[in-house]
């Protein structure tokens, strides 16, 4: 599928894509002033209240680790978001959870209007990985009812599928109907670059990816895709529990002792209304 769909890309493509210079929806990149300790209080990036474990403060689950930066952080920093046994969010026990949102995401604002680039990037911590017997969520939009996710990068063990190798970044479409957009090994040590242009008025997804310090490059067309409901945009560790039944929010087994994190750069979205997609900085 990706083959077929990698010339078409390219071609609808060409004569739009474009070093970093399209207009910005959000800057979620992370100054290097701002410290772990920032993430706590108001500021101009992400929200300091959600989504983390009661009694909780951000500047508990967010690292700055010493990596070098991801594709798009220029002048800025990667940041880490780690989950423990404490990370549980909202009464869902079933879960392990931490996020950030971007301050700006309300959930009804321009974000998810017309047609936006959402840009991230993605590294393993490897003294604090993950257990891919689990699924986890390390990025998703959530419609703004809740009601269901739009699109949503996976990786571990998917509950109800055969997994032929949990060690493998999986990008869903909306998972009311869900079908696998893109899928790459989730190689150690190096970042995973994404950009998903969405368009919100034809309901569509395309797909961007690099690895390392590499320039973006389409890997999907534009696939049908219901990514109607706005929402927010979410970037963490939502850890699923095993052998859940019913609302498995709150059923599912969780080992103890959970140190568990998942490096995050180069987050920002872009207005792409014009077909400006940004694929090197």
């Amino acid at each position: 599928m990706l083959s077929s769909h990698l010339s078409l890309a390219v071609s609808l493509f060409f004569s739009s894509v474009v070093a970093q210079s399209c207009k910005l929806q959000f800057d979620g990149r992370v100054p290097v002033t701002l410290g772990a300790a920032g993430f706590n209080a108001p500021n101009q990036i992400f929200g300091s209240n959600n989504v983390l474990g009661q009694g909780l403060k951000f500047s508990q689950l967010v690292k700055l680790p010493a990596v070098a930066g991801s594709l798009f952080d220029v002048n800025t920093v990667p940041a880490e978001v780690t989950i423990s046994d404490k990370s549980i969010f909202n009464g869902q026990t079933g879960f392990r959870r931490a996020e950030l949102i971007p301050v700006s995401n309300s959930g009804t604002d321009p974000s998810t209007q017309g047609v936006k680039t959402l840009h991230f990037s993605v590294m393993k911590d490897g003294q604090r990985p993950l257990n891919l017997s689990h699924e986890y969520q390390l990025v998703f939009l959530e419609s703004n009812d809740f009601s269901t996710n739009q699109v949503v990068l996976k990786t571990g063990t998917i509950l109800g599928q055969a997994t032929a190798d949990p060690d493998t970044l999986q990008l869903f479409s909306n998972v009311n109907a869900p079908q696998l957009l893109f899928s790459a090994k989730f190689t150690p040590g190096v970042f995973h670059n994404f950009a998903l242009t969405l368009d919100f008025n034809k309901l569509t997804t395309q797909v961007f990816f690099s690895t390392g310090t590499a320039a973006l490059e389409s890997v999907t067309a534009a696939i049908k895709n219901d990514v109607s409901g706005q929402g927010q945009f979410h970037f963490g560790v939502l850890k699923k529990g095993i052998n859940g039944v019913g609302d498995i929010t709150k059923n599912g087994v969780q080992e103890a002792d959970i140190d568990e994190g998942i490096i995050f750069g180069g987050i920002f979205e872009e207005d792409s209304s014009t077909g400006c997609v940004s694929l090197s900085p």
